[in-house]
């Protein structure tokens, strides 16, 4: 490996080192660890969520899918931009007006019922567990290919690199990393874009016809249906990717940190500008990556074509770009894992700890100390998890998260906020029949078994068809919420009230007056 790429990723980290030294300075009180103390202005909050959004996934393997599958692999950058229309009109604002530190807040300042905050928590740790392993799996493959270390000692150094970004500098350190990253990732999309437009003498018809010519798909490189040949599938998928975001614990904790619910909104907005250009672009790198990388040498160097963006900038900008685009790759992984952690992390320490165990009478200093040893476990389990996961099929641990989001976490959110009968029944029966029916229906699907060997996890015919449950799972989600609210006798109209007035103007939430 060339001292280029060294340098580069030596510079990364010390700058992500530096920025927690100083964030640690500033991370006295719970509401700095998990929030940084609601002081980020909209556009760090945009850049914040961006980054934590822009994971390794949407960088390495968006890229990777549209140069070996064309319009296919394009589903995924629509899904992931229309997804967060959904969180800007129907998330955002209410849940900053309703919670104050993680998703459990939100939920239980309707309901105050330990039951309730147990089941979100258990969600929370669910989705980051999953979404964490992904992570740290493509995080291993990476640098393992990089720099040619064994897969065990790269997945240990995303891990410890994690660990200390949150143990040390909490919501502060894990901000900035995210928006330095995030800056540095449209910087290399975009001069990418440029030097792909400049092969083509930026005259875009021509290259959609060229790219037709260099595969081995030819026209129907340019039509659906040639990696996602079963609709119900594909539907199922646009589902799970479109909804799954409104329900993403690590995402949603981003709406704590700012001051107010103008700003949260001001926040989305900006996040969405920025994940569109960035999704805009991968159509690009694609392409590019078709025409002057090749079909086979991408299949060569990554069996799932997770290492095209990185091919590509060697063809086309030499070691160099090669080089800053492996860095900003290796930074992506790092500030999406301390996100998760963190989330993780909050959902043990601030929920299970502080309000169920101590029921809320948690010192400032112990609930600090509680949500350091609770991201030092995090990271641990994940990490140890990672070890073993080095052949598990890491996309449908992405897609699985992001299904559990939409099955269990988006629709008591919307329940909570919009339904005047939702109680605490519904709420459990909710959350807990979107996790299970989205675990259980994954775990006889073809992502885990495949009458071919090595497509999945286990030899065998599946039970259930779809490799994505969203499509089931959601519904069942929102009928668990609907009949376990029926069949309990339980209401408060006037908690509902109260809840109603406070998600559309913040009224009496900590921080803000009238």
């Amino acid at each position: 490996m060339s001292a280029t790429v060294v340098i580069l990723f030596l510079a990364i980290v010390i700058l992500t080192l530096v920025i927690t030294f100083f964030a640690a300075r500033k991370t006295q009180t719970a509401g700095d660890f998990y929030t940084a103390g609601g002081g980020l202005t909209g556009m760090q909050n945009g850049l914040a969520i961006a980054g934590d959004y822009l994971s390794a996934a949407s960088f390495l393997g968006i890229a990777g899918a549209i140069a070996l599958y064309g319009f296919d692999g394009f589903f995924y950058s629509i899904g992931f931009l229309i997804a967060y229309l959904v969180v800007l009109f129907l998330v955002a604002e209410p849940l900053r007006n309703l919670g104050k530190f993680t998703l459990a807040d939100m939920i239980n300042s309707r309901f105050n019922a330990s039951k309730v905050r147990g089941a979100a928590a258990l969600n929370t740790i669910t989705i980051s567990t999953f979404y964490m392993i992904a992570q740290l799996v493509g995080a291993g493959a990476l640098i393992q290919l990089l720099f040619g270390i064994p897969y065990w000692a790269a997945v240990l150094i995303v891990g410890v690199m994690m660990t200390i970004y949150v143990l040390f500098g909490g919501m502060i350190a894990t901000s900035w990393v995210q928006i330095v990253k995030a800056v540095l990732l449209m910087a290399g999309m975009v001069v990418m874009t440029f030097l792909v437009l400049l092969k083509f003498n930026f005259n875009i018809g021509q290259m959609f016809t060229d790219v037709k010519s260099v595969t081995a798909h030819g026209e129907a490189y340019l039509m659906p249906g040639l990696q996602y040949t079963e609709p119900l599938s594909t539907i199922s998928l646009m589902l799970a990717l479109v909804l799954g975001t409104a329900g993403l614990p690590h995402i949603l904790m981003r709406f704590f940190t700012v001051r107010d619910a103008p700003t949260a909104r001001s926040s989305v907005v900006i996040a969405t500008w920025v994940i569109g250009i960035f999704y805009v672009l991968t159509l690009f790198l694609g392409f590019g990556a078709a025409a002057f990388v090749g079909y086979e040498n991408i299949l060569a160097a990554n069996p799932g074509g997770n290492m095209a963006a990185p091919l590509l900038a060697q063809v086309i900008g030499g070691d160099i770009l090669f080089a800053f685009i492996s860095a900003v790759a290796f930074a992506t992984i790092l500030a999406v894992v301390a996100g998760l952690v963190l989330s993780g992390a909050s959902a043990f320490a601030h929920d299970l700890y502080g309000q169920i165990i101590k029921k809320g009478k948690a010192t400032e200093r112990e609930q600090v100390r509680a949500a350091r040893y609770a991201s030092l476990a995090v990271s641990v389990l994940s990490i140890v998890l990672a070890l073993f996961a080095q052949y598990l099929n890491v996309a449908f641990l992405v897609s699985l998260a992001f299904c559990i989001a939409a099955s269990a976490n988006l629709p008591v959110i919307l329940y909570t906020i919009y339904w005047k009968r939702f109680n605490t029944a519904g709420a459990v029966t909710a959350m807990l029949t979107g996790l299970f029916s989205a675990l259980i229906l994954v775990s006889i699907s073809p992502s885990v078994f495949s009458p071919v060997e090595g497509a999945a996890l286990f030899v065998g015919e599946p039970i259930f068809p779809l490799t994505n449950p969203a499509l089931v799972s959601v519904p069942l989600g929102f009928l668990g919420g609907y009949l376990g609210t029926i069949l309990s006798k339980e209401t408060d109209m006037k908690r509902y009230a109260e809840v109603k007035v406070k998600a559309n103007t913040g009224y009496k939430r900590s921080g803000v007056s009238h």
